[in-house]
This record gives C-alpha cells, structure tokens and sequence, in this order.
C-alpha cells in the first residue's frame, strides 16, 4: 500500500525512482478507506534527507498513510529554505485542534544541551502534552526518545565521555514484543550521539519497559506499558551514507574525531559502507504502525484517547 505525500514534496521524486508506492493527492482524493494519519514533527538539521529517510520506511508497509509536516515555530531552521518550509510544513498553532493516529518526533543535535536550554523546549513540552489527548500512539527517535523519556517520565540523560557514532550490534530482550517481531535474536542499527538513558532508570520505573538493548550502545528500544509512547535510542532511519556524512562534517571541526564504529570496512573510510541494519530498520518502522497503530486505532480518531 502507499504513502501519500504532496506530489512537489522532493521525497516523493527519490521515492518513485527507488520503486517505492507513493499515491499522488488526487488519485487518493477517490478511495473510500480511511488512511491512517500520521504527524511528522522533524527536529533534524537536514530536514529533506530526513523527511525521505523516515518516508521511505513508512511507505514500505501494506498501510495507506497521510502525513503532515510539523515544524517548531519558536526555531527557524538554518540548513532548509523557507520555501520548503512554507511550502510542506505546518505549526503546532496549525494542527493543535486536529487528531492523529500516530506521532513521530525526530532526533535534534542537540543532546549536549539541558532539555531547558534549548530553544524549542518550551513548545516541544506543549506539543508532547498535546499529544496525550490527540495522538494514539508516538514514536520518539534519538534525542526526541531522551527528550520524550524525561517529560513523560522523568527519565534523566547522562552525557558520555565521548560521542557514540557506529553501528552496534543489539539483542532483543523481549521476543514476545510484537514491536520486534521478526527480528532476529542480535541484529544491528546506528547510532549517533553524546548522551545516553540508564537501563537501571527505566526498569525502575513501573510503566516502561526495555525491549531491545546492545551491550556497546546501551539501551536501544523502550516502550510504556500501556503502548502510547515508543523510543527508539538510535537511528534506525539512516541510509548507508548517513554516519560517513557525519564523519566528515565533524572532522572539519575537530581533526581528531574518531571515526564510526563498524561501519567502514576494514575502518578505511575510503571504503563504501555497508547497510546491515536496513531490514531491522524497516519492521520496526512496519511492526509500529500495524501493531501499535493501525490494529487499535478506531475509525473515529478523536474517540482514540
């Protein structure tokens, strides 16, 4: 089934080249089912490689899905025109009336920061409050887990002593999960950044539970018992080329900066990496929205919470 997108939306041009279903607005305009609602707010940088990341997961499911750009009004971004903006995304003032079966909010560069100090703080906490009543179900990536983590459950990040860039292997630590059915018992994913949650913090804690975790990266996935809210401590989402691009941005800036781990073959970053997490990437993405999404969501949105 497709993803429809606004037919001028760049991802959809990288999309259809890759082979991907993407239903244009107008040939969805005459089907009878209800698609499913998605909201992406998109905290990152590069906001166009990241739109087309996280669409090219949600698009390879069997679930027709609408999604709605959301950006931060109390931040401007720097690295993606205005028009792009204009364009493709709305604000929370925009949306806040509206409900939605699913909620994705990205990762930010940012970690270093105190949740207070940064700028957005202030409307991420509204939007995240929001979506108590608005939203069935949220997923948090990176950073937006360590911020989701902390408002809804007073989850603290600790920074560590340098920056974890590579990719890990992982372990499934509750196979009864649907959220990783189909993965293997060890599989491997990406992860990019300076802080971590305490896996001590969460299993404290009464309704959260640990559902993936890496002996090298540290907590990966969580999960609320009651399946309101997922966070995903890495970056499923990355195309192959993702952590070398990093690589090379921080090395302008610091020549010591190490490289990722396991991902250059041979660690010779002249090398072409290979994507080894690509098909875990991809039923995390499908095993969330069918379900923790689609499976539970009524056909009434508003009557969802």
């Amino acid at each position: 089934m497709p993803i429809r997108i606004p037919d001028s939306l760049p991802a959809a041009r990288e999309l259809e080249q890759e082979n991907i279903f993407v239903m244009t607005e107008n040939r969805a305009l005459h089907q009878d089912i209800r698609p499913l609602k998605l909201l992406l707010l998109n905290l990152m940088p590069t906001k166009i490689t990241t739109e087309t990341q996280i669409m090219r997961k949600l698009a390879n499911t069997p679930l027709q899905v609408d999604i709605e750009l959301l950006k931060t009004a109390s931040y401007d971004s720097k690295n993606t025109s205005a028009e792009h903006l204009d364009a493709f995304y709305t604000t929370f003032d925009q949306v806040k009336a509206h409900y939605y079966d699913g909620l994705i909010i990205t990762g930010a560069p940012v970690e270093r920061l105190d949740f207070q100090e940064v700028d957005y703080w202030d409307e991420l906490c509204d939007i995240m409050e929001w979506s108590k009543a608005h939203v069935h179900s949220t997923l948090h990536i990176c950073w937006g887990a360590q911020a989701g983590i902390f408002y809804h459950y007073g989850i603290q990040k600790h920074e560590l002593a340098c920056k974890l860039s590579g990719v890990f292997e992982h372990e499934v630590v509750k196979p009864t999960s649907p959220l990783v059915r189909g993965f293997d018992d060890r599989f491997f994913a990406p992860h990019s950044r300076y802080t971590e949650v305490h896996a001590a913090d969460i299993e404290a804690h009464p309704d959260l539970e640990i559902i993936a975790r890496s002996n090298d990266a540290g907590v990966y996935i969580v999960k609320s018992t009651d399946s309101k809210n997922f966070f995903v401590f890495g970056h499923p989402e990355y195309d192959r080329s993702t952590l070398g691009q990093e690589y090379e941005r921080d090395l302008k800036l610091d020549g010591a900066t190490a490289m990722p781990a396991n991902y250059f073959p041979d660690d010779n970053p002249k090398r072409a990496a290979l994507s080894t997490w690509r098909a875990h990437a991809q039923l995390l993405y499908t095993n969330w929205l069918n379900y923790y999404v689609y499976q539970t969501t009524p056909y009434d949105i508003s009557q969802s919470i």
